[in-house]
């Protein structure tokens, strides 16, 4: 990968020379403007006002305009020297926990290499501390004639540094949230919960852009002279018209789309977070099955006693007819032996 920009990381009284890489890279189709009758190329072209003729960029430089509309020339020279320690220099100037960073000042990332054998010992030392300490790096750099806020971060065994803006930079949401009182029932936020639950989660790697390859698609169907294939039917038209049937309906889709893994569970959100309710349901649960438990147990006596009782009336029916039947046959015997002596 081809580096973008050359300087040195200021860690304390060591300078580590490094390189930039992109880290990222984007995949859009991209399009040029034609003529629609003739699908000729529409081009710009840079013209001297002064001159009124076309110039080449090798003409072109920079100059910044003043409030009166005079230009005044900025050379490349100028911003090269500027009397700043960042100018090419990522100077890191703190060390603080990563959530202290706010995700609305992430801009573009950066893979940082050594840049050369004798930058390997340090660059290693930073990257070892910051994986220790399970901190970021706070550091100032200028690139592309700014200086710039990053935040320097290990990613496997590289050092990342991400572009931040600075926090003036970053607008308060005021009126965007709604202007309006709504109340939203547990119930609703049960289902919300719901919902979630049978989303699940999701591995990032297996996301792609659709849109991309629709486009592709339509591009490859015009170039074979075919009919580029025909949108699907809109979803809906947006309008939430019964909130808590719409939860339950996308709760059942959700649930049917992950191959009906079964059903969702609905927790109760009311109080939920809160100790002192978590435990009593806990320890309610377990005087539940502790119950439960006893129950079983002595439904299991019960059957043993039962049981046992059937047995012992069994035998003794058994004795009884035993007894019977010798008795009967006691005087059959006397019969017969009183029948010899007379004889």
């Amino acid at each position: 990968m081809r580096s973008i920009w050359n300087g040195a990381i200021s860690f304390g009284l060591v300078s580590i020379p490094i390189k930039l890489v992109n880290a990222t890279e984007s995949h859009a189709v991209s399009f040029r403007q034609v003529h629609t009758e003739d699908n000729g190329r529409i081009r710009y072209r840079k013209v001297c006002e002064l001159e009124d003729r076309e110039v080449t960029q090798s003409e072109i430089g920079k100059a910044y305009e003043g409030a009166d509309g005079e230009m005044i020339p900025i050379t490349d020279d100028d911003l090269s020297h500027l009397p700043l320690p960042t100018a090419r220099t990522i100077e890191i100037v703190a060390f603080v926990p990563a959530d202290r960073i706010d995700p609305l000042q992430m801009d573009a990332a950066y893979y940082i290499a050594a840049a050369g054998a004798p930058a390997a010992k340090p660059y290693t030392l930073l990257r070892e501390a910051l994986k220790r300490s399970h901190k970021v790096a706070i550091a100032k750099f200028a690139l592309r004639g700014r200086e710039r806020l990053g935040m320097l971060r290990v990613v496997d065994d590289v050092i990342v540094l991400h572009g931040l803006l600075w926090p003036d930079e970053v607008r308060a949401p005021e009126g965007v949230a709604p202007d309006v009182d709504v109340t939203v029932r547990d119930k609703e936020l049960d289902l919300a919960d719901a919902l979630m639950d049978t989303l699940g989660e999701v591995d990032l790697n297996d996301l792609h852009d659709e849109y991309r390859e629709a486009v592709e698609e339509v591009i490859a169907a015009k170039a074979a002279g075919e009919t580029p294939p025909a949108a699907p039917a809109p979803a809906g038209d947006g309008k939430v018209l019964d909130l808590m049937a719409a939860l339950e309906k996308s709760v059942r889709e959700a649930r049917e789309s992950r191959g009906g893994a079964g059903e969702a569970e609905v927790r109760n959100l009311h109080g939920r977070g809160t100790p002192k309710e978590t435990g009593a349901r806990k320890s309610t649960s377990k005087t539940a099955a502790k119950k439960t438990a006893s129950a079983r147990k002595s439904t299991s006596k019960a059957a043993e006693s039962k049981g046992a009782a059937k047995k012992t009336a069994a035998k003794s029916t058994s004795k009884a007819t035993e007894k019977k039947a010798a008795a009967k046959k006691a005087p059959a015997k006397k019969r017969a032996a009183s029948g010899k002596r007379s004889a």
